[in-house]
């Protein structure tokens, strides 16, 4: 096992974690969500850019894109309390 395939298993890791988490919560903290699933899909990028899957490499970079989302919403949530 090479370092990217370890890395890509650290990048799994957090997106089952965080799935895990936000099963396991009633009011899941939304940072800590898409944070670490933002990570995982950094990590798994990094492992995938090594060895290329271009599927995988797409679904990680909507993966990412969707978290970026759900942390840009927190950050306002935050700053404009309703």
């Amino acid at each position: 096992m090479d370092i990217y395939t370890l890395v890509g298993f650290v990048g799994m890791a957090c997106i089952i974690g965080a799935y895990a988490y936000l099963t396991a919560k009633t009011k899941p903290n939304p940072f800590v969500l898409h944070g670490t699933n933002l990570a995982g899909a950094a990590l798994l990028t990094v492992s995938l850019l090594v060895h290329t899957n271009l599927p995988s490499l797409v679904l990680e970079g909507f993966w990412a894109a969707i978290a970026i989302y759900g942390l840009v919403k927190a950050m306002r949530a935050r700053r404009n309390p309703a």
